[in-house]
């Protein structure tokens, strides 16, 4: 009988994953409902208060720059090419790689400051161009070879742009977004729970679906009586503060993100991202010892996840 209830749930879990590559949001079983829009003027005096109405704290959000990039896209053209120029500097940052940073630093050289030269539209200065052509005339390309154009991108974008966006109906979109996160109030109801695909001091970890996105996550539960049992407080406490740092930076491919966070009378809980690989107890169980290679690429990934 628990091998056949073990079966059913790895079908239901398998099903769910599936699911939620090919069924979109708007088919999901849930609905999310923004605020009207009328809260913009609550939302606007509380971001002020808090000093979050400016232009790098709104366009270093993932929501607000693809809000300032859509409201740009619709109202002028002058900013576009601005804003696909930081885009590619952005994934010229991201190479690690040096022979794929030459690539994209000399495609960004020719499409955005050699037309900008030729066109004479002085739209940055010279000592910009300068700095790029100092190193790359000495086949550098150092991660910060653009560093210089982003400051002028902003410095540029933080006049005029911001100030219409901040009086258009995209910013009013962004108000209603930033509402919901702060009145969201989450509950097992908002996920439909499935096998337990892991197993740890304090608790267990499930796969599950968020209802209104199909989104699937990693559930980790955290039993609060075991919890109280080995004096771990401070612990959970601490985990759930690295995790809430860790997610609001800069993206990384080798650290599990926390996208939220919630508790029951029972158990502390965190949705995390979904890891389809394994954790160390598998492998080891499964596959024995690692060999070297397999050490050297575990521990780089490490040593990424920690710069």
């Amino acid at each position: 009988m628990a091998d056949l209830e073990a079966v059913l749930a790895d079908v239901s879990y398998l099903m769910a994953m599936e699911k939620s590559k090919c069924t979109p949001a708007a088919r999901a079983s849930k609905k999310i409902v923004l605020p009207d829009p009328s809260v913009r003027s609550v939302m606007h005096k509380y971001m002020e208060k808090k000093n979050e109405v400016n232009f790098d704290k709104i366009f270093n959000q993932v929501l607000g720059y693809l809000l300032f990039k859509e409201f740009c896209e619709q109202t002028t053209d002058d900013q576009v090419p601005q804003l696909r120029f930081y885009e590619e500097i952005k994934l010229y940052e991201k190479q690690e790689c040096v022979e794929e940073r030459r690539r994209i630093a000399r495609d960004i050289y020719d499409n955005f400051i050699m037309k900008e030269l030729l066109a004479h539209s002085h739209d940055y200065s010279k000592e910009c161009v300068a700095h790029v052509q100092k190193y790359l005339m000495k086949h550098e390309v150092p991660p910060n070879l653009f560093e210089p154009y982003i400051e002028e991108i902003f410095q540029h974008l933080r006049g005029e742009p911001f100030k219409n966006f901040l009086e258009s109906d995209k910013y009013t979109r962004f108000c209603q977004w930033k509402n919901l996160e702060l009145n969201i109030q989450l509950t097992m109801n908002d996920f439909s729970v499935h096998r337990i695909i892991g197993r740890g001091g304090f608790g267990e970890v499930y796969g599950c679906r968020k209802a209104d996105t199909g989104k699937m996550y990693a559930m980790k539960c955290l039993d609060k009586k075991r919890i109280k049992m080995k004096q771990g407080e401070t612990l959970a406490l601490n985990e759930r503060i690295m995790l809430s740092l860790v997610s609001t930076g800069v993206d990384c491919p080798f650290i599990v993100c926390m996208t939220y966070a919630f508790h029951t009378p029972d158990k502390l809980c965190f949705i995390l991202d979904l890891m389809n690989g394994g954790d160390l107890h598998y492998h080891l169980s499964q596959h024995g010892v690692f060999n070297e290679a397999e050490m050297k690429f575990y521990a780089a990934e490490v040593i990424l996840g920690k710069v």
